[in-house]
This record gives C-alpha cells, sequence and structure tokens, in this order.
C-alpha cells in the first residue's frame, strides 16, 4: 500500500512487478483498487503495474472541487509523470474509460482495454444516473464475490440515497462526469484499442461499445455473451485470456 501527494490530493495505489511496460488500471465510478487487483496480479510478471484510488474513491482524498473526467486526466498525467511511466497500456473500467479517452486524445499510449466504457452520453437525465451509479451499482458490487468481505461496511453506503449523502464535491463531479459527451473526440484517438462489453450491459449498452468501435480508427469490440457491466470480474479467468491474446507482444 503507498500514498503519494500529486497536486495537493493525498493518492492511494498499489503496484505490481517491477519491470516492463507500465500497465494502468483505472476503476470504475464508485469503485477502488479492490475491483482491479486480481488484473495485478495476473499481469505482474510482464509489467509493471499500477492501480489507483482515484481522488474522491477508496483511500484517496477528494479533490478540492468538483472534476470532470478532463481534471481527472490531467491529475493522472502527473501521477504518470511522477512514476515516470511513460507510454502506458491502460485497462479501465466504465468512469475509467473516460479518463484513458481524455488521456489518449492528449497524450501518447501506447494500447488500451477498455471494458463497460462510458463516455457516449445518452438522453438520460441525471436523477438516472443517479439512482444506477447509487443504488443499483452499489448493490451489484456487493453481489460481487470477491467483495463478500465487505459487505456490511460497503452497503452503509449502497442505497438510494448515496448520491444525495455524497459530499458537495463528488456529487457535483457526478453531475460533470454523466453530462459529458466524448463522441466528438473518438475519431482522434489513434491508439489500438480492445473494446469489452457484456450482452445485457444496462449501464453502458453494448450499442455504446459498437459505436466507439465505428468512430475510432483502431478499435476491436469483443461482446462477453449473457453477461453485464461487470463482465471483466464475473469472468476473471476468461478476461485474463483476453488480455493474454491481446497484450501478449508486449509481455517481457
Amino acid at each position: 500500500m503507498s500514498f503519494i501527494n500529486i497536486q495537493g490530493i493525498d493518492l492511494h495505489y498499489e503496484v505490481y512487478g517491477d519491470s516492463g511496460r507500465p500497465v494502468v488500471l483505472l476503476h470504475g465510478w464508485g469503485q477502488n483498487t479492490e475491483m482491479m487487483a486480481f488484473i495485478g496480479e495476473y499481469l505482474k510478471s510482464h509489467f509493471i503495474v499500477y492501480n489507483l484510488d482515484f481522488p474522491g474513491f477508496g483511500q484517496s482524498k477528494e479533490p478540492p472541487e468538483p472534476w470532470g473526467s478532463e481534471d481527472y486526466c490531467e491529475f493522472l498525467r502527473a501521477f504518470l509523470t511522477e512514476m515516470k511511466a511513460e507510454d502506458p497500456i491502460f485497462i479501465a473500467h466504465s468512469f475509467g474509460c473516460r479518463v484513458a479517452l481524455q488521456y489518449a486524445y492528449r497524450y501518447k499510449v501506447h494500447r488500451m482495454v477498455l471494458t463497460g466504457a462510458a463516455g457516449i452520453r445518452d438522453k438520460r437525465g441525471i436523477e438516472y444516473y443517479a439512482k444506477v451509479y447509487s443504488y443499483k451499482l452499489g448493490k451489484k458490487i456487493l453481489s460481487l464475490k470477491p467483495f463478500e468481505k465487505y459487505r456490511d461496511s460497503l452497503s452503509k453506503n449502497a442505497g438510494s440515497e448515496d448520491y444525495k449523502n455524497a459530499s458537495g464535491v463528488m456529487r457535483g463531479t457526478l453531475v460533470k462526469v454523466v453530462n459529458e459527451d466524448l463522441t466528438d473526440i473518438l475519431p482522434y484517438i489513434n491508439v489500438e484499442t480492445l473494446l469489452v462489453f457484456g450482452e445485457y450491459d444496462e449501464m453502458t449498452p453494448v450499442e455504446k461499445g459498437k459505436q466507439m468501435e465505428k468512430l475510432m480508427p483502431d478499435a476491436a469490440l469483443v461482446i462477453f455473451e449473457k453477461d453485464d457491466h461487470f463482465a471483466y470480474i464475473n469472468e476473471a479467468a476468461r478476461f485474463n485470456l483476453v488480455l493474454d491474446a491481446f497484450l501478449r507482444r508486449d509481455y517481457q
């Protein structure tokens, strides 16, 4: 467990492995390093893997004001510069994909694996997302087997009141994030990208993945049949095999 102060914010992060190309794990909204730790463990023989709690999540401090994905991108840039982690591979889920896309639009990225990727705005309003990102998302996380030991503590914050009870900063951040539409930048992200979507994902429907595949110059879509927004962890062994196939040429 490590902490570093970046831009005045205490950031919690984990490192797996000690050599190879940098891989950066970017979790989804309301999540933390625990969600993607299994990926770090799996890849640590071939890469140096950074797994961080975004500001406002897990053990990291909140940002000083409501942030959008561009703000998180610039924070990530500062962190990776401090780590001397240039030309990284991103493996991101949901909200983390927004940050990865913003980064790849502005800076050099080697390759990306984006699962349940958010970024194309839907017509639904903030009330819908507040419900989905609090109650439904919290309930789903609690049902995942790797998080059974955290169920009692997490359940206190997994109800429909989570959004209402969030700090003003994170509530404002949620509003900013869900109102963003990254569609216009997708054609300019010329990074080899693997998109992994669950067939029955209600939070980021597979149609969004198909749109991203069409708009991004070097993207390919893989669909996990009969799975949802958490396909990557529901089928962790399968997801790791997909990573093997996609990243093998970068193995040290």
